[in-house]
């Protein structure tokens, strides 16, 4: 017996794995994961608004990328674009049924980012702490007679770098 459409669509739907590379659900998450996607849905989770609306909203998104990402969602079925009038032409951007199922997860994760921003700011600081490279003063030196001071200056007040010393130029040779 032959299925119909609609019941191998069904089939390949329970089959979907993001995890798997050729998955269109992965194209779907990196869509949600675009820098500017999130904020935008959040935006137009109000109402209509005008792209000019949009942009004094999300600051820092520059008129392109904003119409890039209007466009994207406008593509994937999230965001229906209204013109109405003739001259001047009014543009109004809202989200779709499917657009507005986004909202909750979308709104929740906004509302986490700015609840624990502290926390992955002092968490960010820690790791730059850990990453940071260590000063020569602070590493054991190469040679036993190599003592830098914390200026990195030997005992014969020679300016040395990892305790390793200067290279003459030319430069410096002439007349010698």
């Amino acid at each position: 017996m032959s299925k119909t459409a609609e019941e191998r669509r069904a089939e390949a739907k329970i089959a979907y794995n993001a995890f798997v590379e050729t998955c269109p659900a992965r194209q779907v998450l990196a869509l949600i994961g675009e820098k500017w996607v999130a904020l935008t849905i959040n935006a137009l989770a109000g109402g209509p608004r005008r792209h000019s609306e949009l942009r004094s909203l999300i600051t820092g998104a520059s008129q392109k990328m904003l119409t890039q990402t209007l466009r994207t969602l406008e593509r994937n079925g999230l965001v229906a674009r209204t013109v109405t009038g003739l001259a001047p032409v009014r543009v109004d951007y809202e989200l779709t049924e499917l657009g507005h199922t986004l909202v909750p997860l979308l709104a929740a994760l906004k509302q986490w980012s700015e609840g624990h921003i502290e926390e992955i700011t002092a968490a960010r600081e820690v790791f730059a702490e850990k990453a940071r490279p260590t000063r020569v003063w602070d590493q054991p030196p190469r040679h036993p007679r190599a003592r830098l001071s914390p200026t990195g200056n030997d005992r014969t007040g020679r300016r040395h770098d990892a305790g390793v010393a200067p290279v003459r130029r030319r430069s410096q040779n002439v007349g010698r």
